[in-house]
């Protein structure tokens, strides 16, 4: 679907729609495809659902961990609902022909939602922090009012981060093919399909993510530095041993978050976070006793999923897109879902294991409905 312009000197088409074709080469084999996509979208939504639900319905889980586990929850809902359904019409029916004003809308949710999670989980980072490190100042610092700070605060930086970046693709001239080989519309993808320079767009998106989520991955592992400095000063192995076990849930969920996205944006990023687990395992297994190691491990261990599988696929998609001319693009397309989609479907799963009340919340209501 195109419009023709006519100039003096050309004559220059601009699209009015993209063709979202979905995983190329593959379309065959789509129907298949499909099946696992449901399937994690259908646990993210219950899941991120169940979670939400608990928290909204016990109040004792009104403390600032819980919501912002709920807040996760949201976005995870948002994140995977922005995506999948789509995917699954085209796999389902074949190509997608989305107007430009809808592939636009759809790029600006992708990726102000991705932006949001990351901040939440630095939210959550913080909330640790404060718990084990200055804990006579935890009821201070994050009162009811600072976590809804926090929620417009994260809403307003995605908006303020991801809006200039779409207006960036209204300056560019598509006069080429309007067929974009992906299941989503996003930054990249709609811009290589351009007639003039897209450095600016490619620029300030490498900017924008190291200013945003790079930022906060730092911050998170400062606070997690001096989250394990303070647990380490602890007197007691007991003690030791609770502080760890409030942030297993966190670890993983940041390190399955991080790893995937350390793929599509951060090469060096993924150093700092060998870096902090090649010292948490020298300090681990330094510990007094094998119980002891065992136990540090154990409450580390969902952290480090999460995170290598957020940041792990984010990363090669970054490459891909910027520099990768010989990766086969539905290796590409694959890792770009994966990466947005596998951390909204173990969250809940990891939470719910790991993380005490919100375990017991999810048997008592299972037993009741039961009875």
């Amino acid at each position: 679907m195109k419009t023709t312009y006519l100039t003096s000197n050309s004559t220059s088409t601009h699209h009015t729609a993209f063709l979202l074709t979905g995983v190329p080469g593959l379309e065959d084999f789509q129907i298949w495809i499909s099946i696992p996509f449901s399937f994690m979208y259908l646990l993210a939504v219950i899941g991120n659902g169940l979670v939400m639900a608990v928290v909204a319905w016990d109040r004792n889980l009104h403390e600032p961990m819980y919501l912002f586990l709920a807040m996760l929850a949201l976005n995870d809902v948002l994140l995977s609902t922005v995506i999948v359904p789509r995917m699954l019409l085209i796999f389902w029916q074949g190509p997608f022909l989305s107007t430009f004003p809808a592939c636009l809308t759809q790029m600006f949710f992708v990726h102000a939602l991705f932006l949001s999670e990351s901040a939440v989980l630095l939210a959550m980072a913080f909330d640790r922090y404060v718990a084990i490190c200055v804990p006579l100042r935890y009821a201070t610092l994050l009162m009811g009012s600072f976590i809804s700070k926090v929620g417009l605060a994260l809403v307003a930086r995605s908006v303020a981060v991801v809006t200039p970046g779409v207006l960036l693709i209204l300056r560019l001239h598509f006069c080429r093919s309007n067929i974009i080989h992906h299941t989503y519309c996003e930054n990249m993808g709609i811009a290589k399909l351009a007639c003039n320079s897209y450095a600016l767009n490619s620029i300030y998106g490498l900017t924008a993510a190291l200013l945003t989520t790079g930022l906060d991955f730092v911050l998170i592992t400062l606070s997690y530095w001096l989250i394990l400095r303070t647990v380490f000063q602890l007197p007691s192995k007991e003690a030791r041993t609770k502080a760890f076990g409030t942030c297993g849930a966190h670890i993983c969920v940041i390190l399955i978050f991080y790893t995937l996205a350390f793929f599509s944006f951060f090469t060096h990023h993924f150093l700092l976070i060998v870096c902090s687990y090649v010292i948490i395992l020298y300090t681990v297994f330094h510990l007094p006793s094998k119980a002891a190691r065992l136990k540090t491990l154990g409450t580390c261990g969902s952290h480090v999923c999460v995170i290598l599988a957020a940041y792990t696929p984010a990363f090669f998609t970054f490459l891909t897109h910027r520099f990768g001319q010989h990766v086969a693009p539905h290796i590409h397309i694959f890792v770009a879902n994966i990466h947005l989609l596998v951390p909204p479907m173990v969250n809940p799963m990891i939470y719910g294991i790991r993380t005490k009340r919100i375990r017991d919340r999810f048997l008592q209501a299972f037993t009741f409905h039961k009875l």
